[in-house]
């Protein structure tokens, strides 16, 4: 695995680095095992959607590489039908459906704007190897 990391994409989660750290805690202890994006990003960008076996690099808030996630799913729908399950699956905390939507919301309103019906690509993901060298598989 170590040999693939300069191969693969890196990102990290949210729009700060203490969200980024925050929300990589989440991921390394197994709360937060889905992520959702606006697919307008990947259209503006011409970029291809995230694919079951993708496999991407998170990097904490310092943008140093935290652990590898594989994409195990790949859902494109709108935010107006996203459900509890989903949201719950973000692992942001005890969040109701309703506070799921209004903090993602918010935070699509920051970066380019908001519709209910806007689409979302929802992804699910496990992490298949923490960069510090404990593996979980």
């Amino acid at each position: 695995m170590r040999d693939e990391l300069g191969t693969l994409e890196s990102f990290a989660f949210g729009d700060s680095p203490e969200m980024a750290d925050e929300l990589l805690a989440l991921v390394l202890a197994g709360t937060k095992t889905a992520t959702c994006g606006p697919l307008r990003e990947y259209e503006s960008e011409a970029a291809p959607l995230p694919r079951p076996g993708q496999r991407n690099v998170v990097l904490d808030g310092r943008g140093t590489p935290a652990c590898v996630i594989e994409i195990t799913g790949v859902d494109c729908k709108r935010f107006d039908t996203v459900d509890a399950e989903f949201a719950c699956a973000e692992g942001e905390g005890e969040l109701s459906l309703f506070a799921w939507q209004e903090i993602h919301e918010s935070f699509f309103r920051r970066h380019g704007g908001f519709s209910p019906d806007m689409i979302l690509v929802c992804e699910r993901f496990r992490v298949i190897e923490r960069l510090n060298g404990t593996a979980r598989l």
